[in-house]
């Protein structure tokens, strides 16, 4: 049903030529001549779209980037680590959503893929039948169960936030063959346009194969965004009613909820709250709460760290970018630990945004100080991913600047590999770049995705995201990974920073109304016409 992709030699750059960006900066510099495209070992997933440029439903204003992929993830199947499955964002609109999602799988480590399309959307060809006869979907997520079934999410939807006449679901999809098929969609809830389901996630129990969790926020007209949450006992044959497990009360609201399966048998729950929505001083605080019986019970929230992200632009230009600001990524650590990275604006007190790191040993109720991992604090840094090795060992993939140029035509943008075996030394390693941002969709900002993936083989992690082609217009973007190498991205001496814990962090009124302004325009990406919910609440535009 698929077709299948290979290594895409685009160019000659050595990934592995240089360790880059020691210390306190980086010497060198782009041009738009050395913009170049990814070359092996990096393997280009994505192909073409297999959806009609005119399939879906356009809003008023909507632009359809079609052959865009933006937003992947991927997972690894643990009875047999050369299978890997892929899933993201096929064709985004300008406004909310794409298309409809596509997954690959791969057989051989990430050398090879064949993908589909999913039925999720009219595009990927859901209907009535099975639920999924909505115009749009979005945040796709993968995970794999001990058993080695698969289960891929998708916020699929219709319309505007809250609209009259919208509606919108949380869907779920299983494997049992390692990628290769996918059930009917399931869906855990259903509503019209007194709610609308955002930013979901799916994680099967690492401990228990019978256990799988869905977590999501959903807002209502009521102004109020609490965690929404279902689970299956018994493998993905019926899922519990969705119900709240977090609020956090009337002009609030929690995003970018991911169920994190501890080494202990316990999960977590890790999201951003943020307060005060519908005011001028919004604020966002990292949290998690804590089950120890597979998500029946949960626990109060532990706070992690304000997040203090003031967003992305392109530092010479000042075009927006959206990326992961607002978003957390976390994942376990052995012996019950947690660690998490977000985008935060601390270290350069409101400046411009770094990756921030922070790490439990007890679970989650309690956290380190926030220290700082990018290698070159003077550039902008976004959209962190990380992952754990059995042995402790620390991986963060993310994008940064640092080889920005005054060249208004581009935007030059590279990913980077850092990693830890104390999460204080960390050495960094190039990933692919740079290449143009500026080729990006536009969705609120230049866009590749709110997250990005990384995974583990073994001991090799495995990065999995989308950079665009610096080929033109007509194909942005794809999916890239790098799968496992003779010479893992971990082994390296050079360390290319000392990461310290700050003193206590200053936040005066221009540094919070950026904090504020980065929020909204987080919230403005992730809801469709949100302006105009925002009207309406404040009676300002009727229904």
């Amino acid at each position: 049903m698929g077709m299948t992709r290979h290594v895409h030699n685009l160019a000659v750059i050595g990934l592995f030529t240089g360790l880059a960006g020691c210390g306190g900066g980086s010497s060198s510099s782009s041009s738009p001549a050395n913009l170049a495209q990814p070359s092996a070992p990096l393997v280009r997933v994505s192909g073409a779209s297999p959806y009609a440029a005119n399939c879906g439903g356009a809003l008023p204003g909507s632009v359809s980037y079609q052959d865009a992929e933006v937003e992947p993830y991927e997972a690894v199947n643990p009875t047999n680590p050369s299978n890997l499955i892929g899933v993201w964002q096929q064709d985004r609109w300008s406004d909310g959503g794409a298309h409809g999602l596509v997954t690959a799988y791969s057989l051989d480590s990430g050398k090879t893929w064949k993908e589909q399309p999913l039925a999720l959307s009219i595009c990927g060809g859901g209907n009535g039948s099975n639920g999924a006869d909505y115009t749009r979907a979005s945040d796709p997520w993968v995970s794999f169960s001990p058993d080695g079934a698969a289960y891929i999410i998708s916020i699929s939807f219709t319309g505007d936030t809250l609209a009259a006449g919208s509606s919108g679901g949380v869907l779920v999809t299983r494997s049992a063959d390692g990628g290769v098929t996918w059930g009917a969609p399931t869906a855990l809830i259903v509503d019209g346009a007194n709610a609308f389901n955002d930013k979901e996630s799916i994680t099967a129990d690492p401990n228990d194969s019978h256990y799988a969790y869905a977590v999501w926020d959903r807002l209502d007209i009521a102004d109020r965004g609490p965690t929404y949450f279902s689970r299956t006992t018994d493998s993905g044959n019926t899922w519990e009613a969705a119900r709240a497990i977090y609020d956090p009360g009337t002009d609030n609201q929690t995003i970018g909820n991911e169920v994190i399966g501890l080494t202990d048998g316990s999960i977590v729950d890790l999201f951003e709250e943020i307060d005060g929505t519908s005011g001028n001083n919004a604020a966002g605080i990292v949290r998690v709460i804590r089950s120890t019986d597979h998500g029946a019970t949960w626990s109060p929230p532990a706070t992690v760290a304000n997040n203090l992200s003031v967003g992305t632009s392109v530092p010479f230009t000042g075009a927006a970018v959206r990326a992961g600001s607002g978003l957390p990524q976390g994942t376990a650590a052995p012996g019950g630990g947690v660690v998490v990275v977000w985008q935060d604006g601390r270290f350069s007190n409101g400046g411009h945004d770094g990756i921030a790191f922070s790490r439990s040993s007890d679970g989650g109720q309690t956290w380190s100080q926030p220290v700082q991992i990018n290698s070159v604090p003077s550039a902008p840094a976004f959209t962190p991913s990380v992952a754990v090795l059995k042995d402790g060992t620390v991986g963060v993939t993310y994008f940064d600047f640092r080889n920005d140029t005054a060249d208004d035509g581009t935007a030059p943008t590279d990913y980077w590999f850092t990693s830890s075996s104390d999460g204080v030394h960390w050495s960094e390693q190039h990933i692919s770049g740079p290449f143009d941002l500026d080729l990006a969709p536009d969705a609120e900002g230049l866009f590749l995705g709110d997250y990005e993936a990384l995974g583990v083989i073994g001991q090799a992690f495995v990065p999995f995201f989308v950079q665009t082609n610096d080929a033109g217009t007509a194909n942005r973007n794809d999916a890239y990974v790098l799968p496992p190498q003779a010479k893992p991205l971990t082994l390296t001496r050079q360390v290319s920073r000392v990461a310290m814990p700050m003193g206590a962090v200053q936040v005066g009124p221009a540094f919070r109304g950026r904090i504020h302004g980065n929020l909204m325009r987080l919230l403005r990406g992730e809801n469709p016409g949100w302006d105009d919910l925002q009207a309406r609440r404040k009676g300002t535009n009727p229904p």
